[in-house]
């Protein structure tokens, strides 16, 4: 080639690269000025509530105590989060409220409610609020001036939020809602004998199996219920995984080139595996529990189709690269073909397969928390429900930090195995 043509194939290279530098941030700006428009980030602003924002993160770290009164009949109950499991003895409540027969609620900063036929609540430093609920609504006055952000009236429902806690009336009921901080009762109920003990205390006490079994059958946290479910989320992921490991290593015998010759048959099992990897677990978990049913077995069985397909392609890849004079070594002595994969075949590709069987494991547990969610089991389960209810907020946080330790304890577990295998079994090889 010419001294020229050389010239002229360089230059336009130079061009052509040029070209592709120009050309690239403009299609860059273009594609995030249609994400702009499309996604409407620009009315992002008037979507987001930071009250609300602000109340679910608070309830991941805290909890409320609700004092309720039943404006139909004067009853007041007290309870822990306006559960029934976590109410206070009839006529009994916390030291900061004053059952009477106008119950008083003594909230932080000086702030007083008082429940009763009428209602008062005593802001410091904007004035006091009544408040009379009856069959044509809530009458309520205000100190004069402008109505503040942090009370919103109207004629049925007037609701008062400040930082000593919040009110809430209606015809029928008067609640106040006051926070703090902690997630109360994870330990022990009301009606455990040893809620509000010291641990020095309950060490002193000698009654382990008690304590045990308090703790255990926890009414409100469910820690039995909840160690259930991260048992059925784990064996989700190891069922489906080391189902579709069995499944999937004959089958990469057939999709290996090296070990099946018939080319029809290869094309039929490649295609059955991108058929099962192709396919989405979730889609499958959808599938599958209309066809059994929701349950951890769906779960299982939608990771084994999904693993199947990605194990089948993987191994298939493995056999394929392995190396034909150790079978023609084990050949050599006589050995039958199941011989012959068993001790020429296997061993070479056994790391391969420890290595990806246990890091899909990994990944599957995490995997089983969301297919759990759709099937109705496992800690997915418990976790949709916490969510949907919108009002134990710190059980969904305390759900997130378990899943995160099982994720967390699995991904250290299977990489410690990972190690021992792979090791073992390359020091057995030489």
């Amino acid at each position: 080639m010419s001294d020229a043509a050389i010239y002229a194939t360089a230059t336009r290279s130079l061009t052509r690269k040029r070209l592709i530098a120009l050309a690239a941030p403009a299609v860059i700006l273009a594609y995030l000025a249609y994400v702009f428009v499309a996604f409407d980030v620009a009315g992002l602003a008037d979507r987001i509530s930071l009250r609300n924002m602000q109340t679910l993160v608070s309830d991941t770290y805290s909890y409320k105590v609700h004092v309720t009164r039943d404006n139909r009949d004067g009853d007041t109950t007290v309870a822990i989060e306006g559960e029934r499991k976590g109410e206070y003895p009839a006529g009994t409540g916390p030291d900061w409220v004053d059952l009477s027969d106008a119950t008083r609620v003594t909230l932080g900063d000086g702030s007083v409610v008082t429940m009763g036929e009428t209602v008062t609540y005593d802001v410091p430093g904007y004035g006091t609020i009544t408040a009379t609920p009856g069959k044509s609504g809530v009458n309520a006055t205000f100190p004069a001036g402008e109505m503040p952000d942090w009370i919103n009236a109207s004629k049925n429902r007037v609701a008062i939020t400040t930082d000593a806690g919040r009110l809430t009336i209606t015809r029928n009921n008067t609640e106040v809602f006051r926070y703090f901080y902690g997630w109360e009762l994870f330990f022990f109920t009301l009606d455990s004998p040893f809620h509000g003990k010291s641990v020095t205390e309950l060490l002193g006490s000698g009654q382990y199996g008690a304590i045990w079994s308090d703790f255990w059958s926890n009414k409100m946290w469910r820690h039995a219920d909840v160690a259930w479910a991260l048992f059925e989320t784990v064996l989700m992921a190891f069922l489906g995984t080391f189902g579709a490991a069995m499944i999937a290593l004959p089958l990469g015998f057939l999709a290996a080139r090296n070990f099946t010759p018939l080319g029809s048959l290869r094309f039929a099992a490649r295609r059955v595996f991108d058929f099962l990897r192709g396919v989405d677990g979730l889609i499958w978990t959808i599938v599958l529990s209309r066809a059994f049913g929701p349950g951890p077995l769906t779960g299982s069985l939608a990771i084994m189709l999904t693993d199947t397909g990605t194990f089948g392609k993987i191994f298939s890849e493995a056999l394929e690269n392995v190396d034909d004079k150790q079978i023609e070594g084990i050949a050599s002595t006589g050995a039958k073909p199941m011989q012959r994969y068993r001790f020429g075949v296997i061993p070479q590709i056994t790391p391969v397969l420890l290595s990806q069987i246990l890091y899909y494991l990994e990944s599957n547990t995490r995997s089983a928390t969301i297919i759990g969610a759709i099937t109705g089991g496992g800690i997915g389960l418990l976790l949709t429900q916490a969510i949907i209810t919108q009002k134990d907020w710190e059980e969904v946080s305390y759900y997130i930090i378990l899943i995160i330790l099982m994720v967390m304890a699995m991904d250290s577990f299977s990489g410690w195995l990972r190690r021992r295998l792979i090791q073992g079994t390359g020091e057995g090889t030489h």
